[in-house]
């Protein structure tokens, strides 16, 4: 489903060149939900951004699906990222003056959906999430856990193929990051996606089916047991 072969990344800070990664490959079988944990500057963001088509690896190759990432235009990426990828972000990134529902339709009215399906299909997902009662607030109205359901709601929306998780409990407490790590394993069982969380926290990546480990924009050998 998701495959890096080789994968480089370098990035030119003043005079000074930046590997983010080196020589990374991973594999993701379809349906499977992988963590990657890694310190601050080992390479997950820039890992995600790659997979998400928003930058392009300076070496190797990207594959998801039949689809070969690393080398698409910049209009199929987009294409790519609003038919095949859904992002959860750490800081929520709602829209602060839109509903609950709004902000969860986002995608469907960009993809150009007609409003009744846009209204059923974010119905379901909020009842999925336990938000449905929370649908005509707006995100300050909410608690954090509610509005990182609610991104996961507007991550999964659409659909896609794949959904990439950054730091999804890291504005959270243990207890809410707890919950909503629970959901969205459930939704994302149910839906078949294929998801990729980046962590720094142990408790989120026990959620996952594996756990890969980067060191210095490099996957470390998994050892046995793990």
């Amino acid at each position: 489903m998701i495959r890096l072969e080789h994968v480089s990344k370098t990035y030119r800070s003043g005079s000074v060149l930046v590997q983010a990664l080196r020589d990374a490959s991973i594999t993701v079988d379809a349906g499977e939900l992988v963590a990657v944990m890694g310190p601050s500057g080992s390479g997950k963001s820039t890992l995600l951004h790659l997979v998400a088509g928003l930058d392009v690896p300076s070496g190797g190759s990207i594959h998801v699906r039949d689809l070969c990432v690393s080398s698409m235009s910049d209009d199929e990426a987009t294409s790519y990222r609003r038919k095949h990828v859904g992002v959860v972000y750490q800081s929520f990134n709602l829209f602060p003056d839109l509903t609950i529902e709004e902000n969860v339709g986002v995608p469907l009215v960009l993809d150009g959906h007609p409003e009744r399906e846009i209204r059923d299909r974010v119905g379901e997902m909020l009842t999925q999430l336990g938000l449905i009662d929370r649908r005509h607030h707006r995100p300050s109205e909410i608690s954090g856990g509610e509005q990182q359901r609610a991104a996961i709601a507007r991550a999964l929306v659409a659909e896609p193929t794949i959904v990439l998780a950054d730091e999804p409990t890291g504005n959270l407490d243990s207890y809410t990051g707890e919950r909503v790590l629970t959901d969205m394993r459930n939704v994302v069982e149910k839906a078949g996606c294929t998801v990729v969380i980046v962590t720094h926290d142990h408790k989120a990546a026990a959620y996952a089916d594996r756990i890969e480990r980067l060191l210095d924009g490099a996957f470390v050998p998994r050892t046995e047991g793990e």
